[in-house]
C-alpha cells in the first residue's frame, strides 16, 4: 500500500490531479481558439510550483474525520490550489509584485508578451487585465475541480457552506489589506485581523473544516480543527512575514527584502512602529514602499524591525501560537494517522524557510 501520508507522494497526487483537471479544459478553450493557448500556460506554470499545504489540510480533515484514501478526496483537495492561484494573481496585481514563486507575477508576464509582440496600448494595462481575469478563471475552475471531484454530491452538499465561507473570507481580507494599505497601516491588532482572514484562516483552518465536512465530520471535530487551524494558520502568516524581510531569495522565490518594497502593512511593520522611537519610524516611513528600494535601505528597516524588538516578538507568537495549536489535538477525536500527520505538519508550516 502506498505510504499517503508521505508529504512527497500526496504532493505528487495533487500535481497528477491538477495536471488532469487542466487537460480537460485545454480542448475547451481551443474551441475558443487558440490564442488563449499562453493564457492558461500562465496557470499551468503557477501551478506546477507551491507547499500544497492546503490540499494536505483538505486531505487529513477527510482522513481524521473518517474518510478513506482515494482519488476523489485528492481531487476535491487539489483544488483549494486553484483557489489558492486566484488569490496569487490578485495579491500580485495589488502589490504590484514583479515576481512568483521565482517567476514573473502573471501580469508581468503578460504585459512582457504585449511589449515583446509590439500591440498597440498600454503594456500594464494589458497584463494587469490578463491577470485579473486568469485569477477569475483560477476561481472558476476551482468550483469545477471540487463539484466534479467524484466525491458524493450528498457530501459535496454539506460541505459547501464551508467551502463558500472560505472563498468570502478571502475576498474579504484581501480588501482589509488594501484598506489598511491606504490608510497607511494601523495597530497591530488591526493588522493581525487582515492576516487572519486574508491567509491564516484559508491556509489552514477551513480546508482542515473542507475535508472534515465532506466527510460527515460531526460539531466537535469541527471545533477542534478551529482550535487547531487557526493559531496555526496565524503561525504560519507571521512566519510568512518574517520570511519576506529576512527570508533567502533562493528559498522564497522573491527578490531579498520584497515585502518591504511593495510596503507591505504587516503585523511585523505594525509591531515595529509600535515600539519604535522617533527617528526609527523616520526611517520606515522613509523606505517602506520604495519600489527602489536597495540593499542600503532593506538593511535599515531591518535594522529597524530587529532593534525593536518586533522580529523576536514575532517569532516568540509563531513558537506560542503553534504549541497553542499543538496543544489543540490533545484532546481531539481523530481517526489515524491523522494527528501524528497533523503534528508534522504545523512543523512543516511553521519552520520552513521558503
Amino acid at each position: 500500500m502506498p505510504a499517503v501520508w508521505d508529504v512527497a507522494d500526496l504532493r505528487a497526487r495533487v500535481q497528477a490531479a491538477l495536471d488532469e483537471f487542466l487537460s480537460r479544459r485545454q480542448p475547451e478553450l481551443d474551441a475558443i481558439g487558440t490564442d488563449l493557448r499562453p493564457f492558461t500556460a500562465a496557470l499551468s506554470d503557477l501551478l506546477a510550483g507551491g507547499k500544497r499545504l492546503r490540499p494536505a489540510f483538505c486531505y487529513w480533515g477527510w482522513r481524521g474525520a473518517g474518510g478513506a484514501d482515494g482519488p476523489a478526496i485528492i481531487a476535491a483537495a487539489a483544488a483549494l490550489e486553484l483557489v489558492q492561484a486566484c488569490a496569487l494573481i490578485h495579491d500580485d496585481v495589488m502589490d504590484g509584485s514583479d515576481t512568483r514563486r521565482g517567476m514573473p507575477a502573471a501580469h508581468r508576464r503578460f504585459a512582457a508578451t504585449h511589449r515583446e509582440r509590439a500591440w498597440t496600448g498600454s503594456h500594464d494595462n494589458f497584463g494587469t487585465g490578463a491577470a485579473i481575469l486568469l485569477g477569475d478563471l483560477a476561481l472558476a475552475w476551482a468550483d469545477q475541480m471540487l463539484f466534479d471531484s467524484g466525491l458524493p454530491a450528498q457530501a459535496l452538499l454539506g460541505a459547501k457552506w464551508v467551502y463558500d465561507l472560505m472563498r468570502a473570507e478571502i475576498m474579504a481580507g484581501q480588501y482589509l489589506d488594501l484598506l489598511e494599505q491606504a490608510r497607511g497601516g494601523g495597530n497591530v491588532e488591526s493588522a493581525l485581523r487582515v492576516m487572519r482572514f486574508k491567509s491564516a484562516k484559508y491556509t489552514i483552518e477551513r480546508p482542515l473544516h473542507l475535508g472534515a465536512a465532506l466527510a460527515g465530520g460531526d460539531a466537535r471535530l469541527m471545533a477542534a480543527f478551529s482550535a487547531y487551524g487557526l493559531p496555526l494558520g496565524e503561525a504560519f502568516q507571521l512566519r510568512d512575514d518574517i520570511l519576506g524581510v529576512f527570508g533567502d531569495p533562493a528559498q522564497t522565490g522573491k527578490p531579498a527584502g520584497d515585502d518591504l518594497r511593495e510596503g507591505k502593512r504587516t503585523a511585523l511593520v505594525a509591531m515595529a512602529l509600535e515600539q519604535a522611537d522617533p527617528e526609527q519610524v523616520a526611517v520606515v516611513r522613509h523606505h517602506l514602499g520604495d519600489p527602489y528600494l536597495d540593499t542600503a535601505g532593506v538593511t535599515a528597516l531591518r535594522g529597524v524591525i530587529r532593534d525593536t524588538g518586533a522580529l523576536a516578538r514575532a517569532e516568540q507568537m509563531v513558537t506560542d501560537l503553534t504549541g497553542r495549536a499543538l496543544a489543540a489535538l490533545d484532546g481531539a477525536v481523530l481517526a489515524q494517522p491523522a494527528r501524528a500527520v497533523l503534528i508534522d505538519l504545523a512543523e512543516a508550516a511553521t519552520s520552513r524557510t521558503g
